[in-house]
């Protein structure tokens, strides 16, 4: 799993600007069914205030109360929850989780610039992969548990089977362990929200980008009408940019998509459009639309229609019934969000709505 930062950055940053330590909640290890797995971080200010979720809500009220002695302390510690026996009960929570955890509390202050969260802060703005360690366990006094390991930075944990396993993690995406003589290492890397692009900036891609802006996506929009491809109507956009459609790939750096929703309203310009993504290495392009408006599309494409198809979900959406452009998003961005997670393959031309309804 990876370390997702971007619920935890208007906590961090009140904190910061008021000089005051936080402690980090790192999820190290799970057994069982757990609500969060491995990587998933929680940030807990003095007073109790907390931003992201290690359970449904239950757990993080204990976990507050150990983060105010990491913080004053600056020891880190490590908190174990265990709901798959009878012990459970003594919680009185009735969580029903039937799972373990093992969450590392460590502090991050003024006096280690509050890393590993400035780091990983930086590299969300940049929208550049990274990835941190951690030591968990321990036996050598120059690292002891809670000790910070970043790419190319020095300190105790600046070594090559370390920084090797920093970029491992890093390209791949995947937390793992490093794991040495007197020491082990947990290596998580950063999240980075998935890049999609809107092309039409129509009223019915406002609840797309809404959604989106939910799951904290980062979206762009592109329209050649300046009264649609209006920053205002897209308060949880991104960027909004107005262009022909034959200038997207100038205009653009399609490569940084992972997405791309064809939904203009107009047939020449979804026609240009898709004959731009054609040539494109997007992996999904969605085409708004019933079937009969996708293949006349698709024909007057002609060559470059072989190189869409593969990638093309025409109908957009999943199909869960609704007529509303809210029903549309929802089917839209549902979709979109299997294929980010790679959970499934969905329908590429399973309609999200009747088609009758949409020309």
């Amino acid at each position: 799993m990876e370390a997702s930062l971007s619920p935890l950055l208007p906590l961090f940053e009140r904190e910061r600007l008021a000089g005051r330590a936080l402690a980090l909640g790192v999820l190290v290890h799970t057994a069982g069914s757990t609500y969060r797995k491995p990587g998933a971080l929680i940030l807990i200010a003095a007073n109790g205030d907390y931003a992201g979720l290690i359970s449904g809500g239950c757990l993080e009220g204990d976990l507050a109360e150990h983060a105010r002695s990491v913080i004053a302390t600056g020891a880190a510690r490590e908190i174990r929850y265990d709901m798959r026996g009878t012990e459970e009960v003594l919680w009185g929570l009735g969580l029903g989780c039937e799972g373990a955890m093992r969450i590392l509390l460590l502090r991050a202050g003024p006096e280690n610039a509050w890393q590993p969260l400035t780091h990983l802060a930086a590299a969300l703005a940049a929208h550049e992969a990274t990835a941190i360690g951690i030591v968990v366990e321990s036996q050598v006094p120059h690292a002891p548990v809670g000790t910070v390991a970043l790419p190319q930075a020095g300190g105790p944990l600046a070594v090559a089977s370390v920084q090797a396993a920093l970029e491992r993690a890093r390209a791949a995406g995947q937390s793992h362990w490093l794991e040495e003589p007197c020491w082990k290492l947990f290596v998580l890397p950063l999240s980075l929200p998935p890049r999609i692009l809107l092309l039409g900036a129509g009223p019915d891609a406002a609840p797309i980008v809404d959604f989106a802006a939910r799951l904290d996506w980062k979206v762009t929009l592109l329209d050649h009408r300046p009264a649609y491809a209006n920053p205002a109507h897209f308060p949880g956009a991104e960027r909004v940019v107005v262009a022909r459609p034959e200038q997207a790939a100038a205009v653009l750096q399609l490569e940084h998509f992972c997405a791309a929703v064809v939904m203009s309203h107009h047939l020449a310009s979804d026609l240009a459009y898709l004959r731009v993504l054609a040539r494109s290495s997007l992996p999904y392009v969605g085409l708004l639309g019933p079937a009969v408006r996708r293949e006349r599309l698709l024909a007057q494409l002609g060559r470059d229609a072989d190189a869409l198809q593969p990638r093309l979900y025409a109908p957009v959406g999943l199909t869960l019934g609704g007529r509303t452009p809210e029903s549309i998003a929802l089917a839209i961005v549902a979709q979109l969000h299997a294929f980010v997670h790679a959970r499934e393959t969905p329908a590429r031309q399973a309609p999200a709505w009747p088609l009758s309804g949409h020309a």
